[in-house]
């Protein structure tokens, strides 16, 4: 993990740890690292051009073919979620993208994923949302996207955090600083990419009804006009763009949808769909109003994937439950596991030529065939054509195997997450581990797994077995051995 980037973006709490002075800097730092990443990418596509004319370019696979090299290399686009703070932020990191001469493209309160498609298939060298996900209102981030449309790498991270500390950043003269305008239409581009992915004849046959839960955050447009256009009869709740997430808290955890789950039941929805603050992931409840976990969704979508294709790739962090590998292995599929963190897993499923879906198991799912990135959107409509084609939610969740997976979190200041892991390392010398990502502890009938979070001041504690008892035993002596460690720690 680099100094100021966590698993997603550059997070923290406005006007304490995240202000505008930092923002400013951090533009400045991301306007020269992300053309001198771009510029990288097409000296060394043009290199591989002259060499070999007629064979395959060994670029981003995934990019428009006909403008990876015509793209601006002084624009940058950028979008906020409904905070309250993201006009200040944004303002001060595209002043300081317009110092170091970038133009900057403001595309209004967006999903962080509809961003990323207008950095994919618009000539500009990169993107930055403004957004912290699921955290509460308080915070705000900044999470920057590479001219691919992907979050940015970790060595282009490093490089803008090298930038950022640099005394004596170079400016655009007076003459060739950058301007700002509103570009219109982004949400409504995303959205109808979508719908060009999905059976719409097929979903509209059906005359569907579901429940959308928007969270008060920057779904609230795309996610109604997305079911609108599917034919979709949609009860929405909290999709009223709030910054303060009046509703419920941002984060589609089970316990902050209960109304949701309510209404499902209520009005005989077929569905009951969430989404976090800035809707690059989503959850489910299914048709009996009972919540539905993602590493479930995850194993629904991934094996109906992996059927349609005859076989591939599904790749997913370590902490993911084992129900994936069992789903995916009898669909005739195979599981790759990453450290936490969409970008690894979008970036796993990028160099393997059949891996055809991916991701994590709070919601946030990646479709090769739409973007590589977490994209709430898509999920919505793979899930109604999962539906269609296999039967009612709560049906398809009864088929899958069982499993008991049991989270645990402990308050856990910076300066201690990696010495926590060290010391819980050298206590269980004598049993098997996987490194990958923290460290998880592997049983012969389930695992623990124990990593520091990547954007808020927690540890993280998960176990799992096909046994409820062992689980929830194995998940408390272990936290209990991190709360102990931190207190007996704290200075």
């Amino acid at each position: 993990m680099t100094k100021m980037f966590g698993t997603n973006g550059v997070r923290g709490i406005v006007n304490s740890t995240l202000d505008v002075e930092l923002a400013l800097q951090l533009g400045k730092a991301i306007g020269i690292e992300c053309k001198n990443e771009y510029l990288k990418a097409y000296d060394d596509t043009e290199a591989a051009r002259k060499e070999n004319p007629d064979g395959k370019i060994p670029f981003y696979k995934f990019a428009n073919p006909s403008i990876d090299l015509d793209r601006n290399v002084n624009a940058v686009a950028i979008a906020v979620d409904t905070r309250i703070s993201a006009d200040m932020l944004r303002f001060a990191v595209s002043s300081g993208l317009m110092a170091v001469g970038c133009d900057v493209l403001y595309l209004g309160a967006l999903p962080t994923p509809a961003l990323q498609l207008y950095v994919k298939n618009h000539a500009v060298i990169g993107g930055v949302m403004i957004t912290a996900s699921h955290n509460p209102p308080e915070y705000n981030g900044i999470k920057v996207i590479s001219f691919d449309g992907t979050e940015a790498s970790e060595k282009l991270e490093a490089a803008i955090e090298d930038r950022y500390d640099d005394t004596n950043i170079e400016l655009a003269g007076w003459d060739t600083v950058g301007e700002s305008k509103t570009v219109l239409g982004a949400d409504e581009a995303y959205v109808d990419s979508i719908v060009s992915k999905v059976n719409v004849a097929k979903i509209k046959a059906a005359k569907l009804r579901v429940v959308l839960d928007c969270t008060n955050g920057a779904a609230f447009h795309t996610s109604p006009l997305l079911l609108k256009k599917l034919g979709v009869s949609a009860v929405t709740l909290n999709a009223d763009p709030q910054g303060e997430f009046p509703g419920h808290q941002s984060e589609p955890t089970e316990d902050n949808l209960s109304d949701l789950k309510e209404m499902v039941k209520i009005t005989g929805a077929a569905l009951g769909i969430a989404h976090d603050g800035d809707a690059d992931r989503c959850v489910f409840v299914d048709d009996k109003g009972n919540y539905v976990s993602g590493d479930k969704a995850l194993a629904i979508l991934g094996g109906s994937i992996v059927k349609a294709h005859k076989g591939g790739i599904v790749v997913t962090p370590v902490a993911t439950s084992s129900l994936i590998d069992e789903v995916i292995t009898d669909a005739g599929g195979q599981v790759i596991r990453t450290a936490v963190g969409s970008p690894k897993v979008a970036r796993e499923m990028m160099v393997h030529d059949d891996g055809w879906f991916g991701g994590e198991e709070n919601g946030g799912l990646i479709f090769f065939d739409q973007q590589y990135c977490r994209d709430g959107g898509m999920a919505i409509g793979r899930m109604l054509e999962s539906i269609l084609n296999e039967g009612p939610l709560s049906d398809q969740v009864a088929r899958l195997p069982i499993y008991y997976t049991v989270k645990k979190k402990v308050k856990c200041p910076d300066n201690l997450k990696v010495p926590v892991v060290k010391f819980l390392d050298e206590q269980t010398a004598d049993l098997k581990k996987d490194k990958t990502d923290g460290l998880k502890l592997l049983f012969e009938n389930g695992w623990v797994h124990a990593r520091a979070s990547g954007t808020e001041a927690i540890f993280r504690v998960y176990a799992e077995s096909k046994d409820k008892d062992l689980a929830e035993k194995w998940a408390e002596h272990y936290r209990q051995i991190v709360e102990k460690f931190i207190e007996d720690n704290l200075q």
